[in-house]
């Protein structure tokens, strides 16, 4: 199937919202719903995209990039004037252009191929997908005469009693060929309850020309909900969540309660994982086969092994080997890396750090701007002092080290391969491999001195 032009509405400010952000630009799923529209249009097919943008323009122009050009919606008017605002950017365009709407985060990709193979088989000027709404208040009615024919779309507050009770809404989502679209929208006026300018008149114009006009209806109404208030974006979000659940479930995953767990839906777990309760994945995290996520467990952009054990710990933009065990209540920060077997215990924070295979933090311990070997332990209380308060440096430990408990490793420093440190030294010179490193005040007792101060 040949692509077509998408046009995404989304000048609109949202005020049921209460919000200065942009409203196509909150999000579901930790993704803004004008990115969402604009996935699923590029999937469906989408070659080149506009976006109409007018509220917080600069906003909306920077989250979409490069990915759609953009024309400016100044006073909001109605969509049909928001659609001929962007006639200038779609000059060289020719064919079949896609108006969607940038508050409709839950459509698909194959809604969207469906409505425009019905779009081409019809040979239509316009194609409106429609949706059967159980409670159709607020929304615009599809009129159709006995024949099935679209006859016109009538918004609420124009609807006559009989044309409120139709349960078939439009989604304002449409397929039009160019070369009508604009010649059909240079007639319509904003005679109506809103005094704007309706893009669903072109529907009566083109129907009253005789021109081809078709409608197929969304297979789940819930895909087509706008969202306009924060009620709204929340249900959205379960939508979107209840469907990526799902889809691992379905993969193999195991998840103890969907009603607590909260994936996002660019996140990968592979097969004989277990999500426990209240654990969250998010942007670009990948799990692998039989691992144990949670209870309390946050990973954000974070790429953990096969059979690896994480709970009650947050982790992000960081890399997690195969076999390894975190928690609980450890966070790892960026740009960590835990190769396979490694140990994090209770209390352990790791910051921009490599971890060697094997290696063992087990508690209380920080971890920041070092490079750690194989087959190392680290005693309780070990901190990599790295910051002399105006630079950060980096502390060297050498694979099958041991650090003692309430150890202090002043970088810039290494501590070779085989070597010991003591515990409760400060290091602020390198330990040879093989070593041991002592770094403490002799210990002095004084008799009696308990009996003298009484």
């Amino acid at each position: 199937m040949s692509g077509f032009t998408a046009l995404i509405l989304a000048a609109g400010k949202g005020t049921r919202m209460k919000s200065e952000l942009p409203k196509v630009l909150h999000k579901v799923s930790s993704k803004p719903m004008l990115l969402r529209v604009l996935d699923a249009a590029e999937q469906a097919g989408a070659t080149a995209s506009v976006a109409v943008v007018g509220f917080g323009a600069d906003q909306v122009q920077k989250t979409l990039g490069a990915r759609a050009q953009t024309a400016i919606q100044a006073e909001q008017l109605g969509t049909g004037h928001a659609v001929m605002q962007a006639e200038s950017l779609l000059q060289g365009c020719t064919g079949t252009i896609m108006v969607l709407c940038g508050d409709t985060p839950l459509l698909r990709a194959a809604t969207l191929q469906k409505l425009l193979q019905t779009h081409r088989q019809a040979q239509a000027q316009a194609t409106v997908l429609t949706a059967i709404m159980p409670n159709p208040a607020g929304y615009g009615r599809v009129i159709r005469d006995r024949s099935g024919k679209v006859v016109k779309i009538v918004e609420q507050k124009d609807a006559s009693v009989e044309e409120a009770a139709v349960n078939e809404i439009n989604t304002g989502i449409y397929c039009f060929e160019k070369s009508s679209l604009f010649a059909t929208l240079a007639l319509i006026t904003a005679d109506n309850a809103q005094g704007e300018y309706y893009l669903t008149d072109v529907i009566g114009i083109l129907t009253a020309q005789n021109q081809a006009v078709a409608a197929v209806a969304a297979d789940e109404h819930q895909e087509t909900m706008g969202i306009n208030s924060r009620a709204q974006l929340a249900q959205a979000e379960a939508i979107v969540r209840n469907r990526k659940l799902t889809e691992l479930m379905d993969a193999g995953v195991t998840i103890m309660d969907p009603n607590s767990v909260f994936v996002d839906d660019s996140v990968s777990v592979g097969s004989d994982t277990i999500l426990y309760p209240f654990t969250w994945l998010e942007g670009a995290t990948t799990i692998g086969s039989c691992c144990e996520i949670g209870p309390n467990t946050r990973l954000q952009n974070t790429v953990v092994g096969d059979n690896t054990v994480i709970h009650f710990s947050y982790t992000h933009e960081c890399e997690i080997g195969c076999g390894v065990t975190v928690g609980p209540y450890v966070h790892i920060r960026p740009d960590s890396i835990l190769a396979d077997g490694v140990k994090v215990g209770n209390f352990v924070e790791v910051k921009n750090s490599q971890v060697g295979p094997g290696t063992k933090l087990p508690h209380l311990s920080y971890i920041g701007d070092a490079d750690l070997g194989a087959g190392i332990n680290i005693g309780c209380g070990t901190i990599t002092v790295n910051y002399d308060g105006k630079k950060k440096h980096r502390t060297v430990i050498e694979d099958n080290a041991f650090i003692g408990c309430n150890s202090n490793l002043v970088a810039p420093v290494k501590v070779g391969s085989g070597a010991y440190v003591a515990a409760g030294s400060t290091v602020t010179k390198n330990v040879p491999p093989d070593a041991l490193g002592v770094a403490r005040a002799r210990q002095t007792n004084i008799e009696n001195w308990v009996k003298r101060q009484r």
